[in-house]
Order: C-alpha cells, then structure tokens, then sequence
C-alpha cells in the first residue's frame, strides 16, 4: 500500500498536485482541508468548532481531526493507498496515524513536502481568495498568521518522517506540470526501493 503524506504551507500548491497523484497512482485524497470545509458548510457542530479555529489561522485541535481522518479512512477497505493532504499538523497527529495505520496493517510510505517561498505563498493565496471566495485566503494578516503557524507548529513534522528516512522536499516553484514530475520520481524513487 502506497501512503503519502503531501506536505506544505497554505498555498504550496497541495491540492492541486494531489488531484493529479490520486489519477496516477489511484490512491484515496484525504484532504482535512476539504473535510472541514464540507463540514462548515453543512453547519455541522463539527464545522463551527473548526470554523472558529480557522478564522483566526490557527489550527483544529488533535482529536478533532484525528477522529475525522480514522472515520475517512475506514470508509475505504479497498484502497489501494491514501494521500493525506493538510494532515498530519503536528507530531502527535503524525504519531497518532502512525498507531492507527499500524492497527491496519500498514504505514506513511514517503512524506512529500513542497517548498516554495512565503512572498509566493502570500502572492497565490490572495489569488485564490479572490476566485474561491475563501475569508481565510482574502486578508494578508490571517494569510500572515497561517503561515507562521505552520512554520512553528508543523514543520516540526517533517523531522518525525526525517528519523524515519521518509522525509523528502520537493521544490514547489514552477509550472503544474514541472512540480508533478518532480514530485513523481520521488515516488517513483520510493517504490524502487519498497
């Protein structure tokens, strides 16, 4: 089973990469960004309490979003692999999965982590504020606040999957096409040597 975890500030690119990875590789999208954002827009308990936390740009607590991921993945017996998108946050999130996946019989593969400077994250974020009608993607400060906590709280993940030799940074800067390559040899690399 081929699980990844697709790393990366707001506005890496994430989704739009993960959209063409699950078509390559077949694999299920978990996207907790998704998940909440459905949620919120049912006006679900769920989707106000993580509304509220991402409002102001910071993030939905463990066991919130541990749960909704556990119930996502139960959901597909038949998967043939998962790319966990926006998850995990932190190192308790990526501890948790890697208990629960374990229980499955199975673990993350490769985290892949997309670099691309803050200027340009800013820059694409405003953009899609303008076009999806996102309030998190339309004020610079929040876009600002997300980013930082992300530098703080989640980067820290990447030396969770660093100790374990699964850690890999791919540069996030480029056409659609050129970063899916790049990101495609890295798996590619991967499964070469499973």
């Amino acid at each position: 089973m081929l699980n990844i975890v697709l790393f990366g500030p707001p506005g890496a690119g994430k989704g739009t990469q993960a959209e063409k990875l699950i078509s390559k590789y077949n694999l299920v999208h978990l996207s907790t960004g998704d998940i909440f954002r459905v949620n919120i827009k049912g006006e679900t308990e769920l989707g106000k309490l993580a509304k509220s936390y991402m409002d102001g740009g910071n993030l939905v607590p463990d066991e919130v979003t541990i749960k909704m991921l556990e119930t996502e993945v139960d959901k597909n017996p038949q998967a043939e692999g998962f790319i966990f998108d926006g998850f995990p946050r932190t190192t308790t999130q990526a501890e948790a999965l890697e208990a629960f996946l374990k229980g499955k019989g199975t673990t993350i593969s490769v985290m892949l982590a997309l670099d691309v400077a803050e200027k340009e994250l800013i820059k694409r974020l405003l953009l899609r504020g303008q076009d999806s009608g996102r309030a998190d993607d339309a004020n610079e400060e929040v876009i600002t606040n997300r980013i930082s906590v992300y530098n703080k709280q989640t980067a820290v993940v990447a030396d969770f999957y660093s100790q374990q030799n699964k850690f890999q940074k791919v540069n996030g800067i480029g056409s659609v096409e050129e970063i899916f390559d790049r990101l495609c040899v890295a798996i590619d690399g991967y499964k070469v040597s499973m």
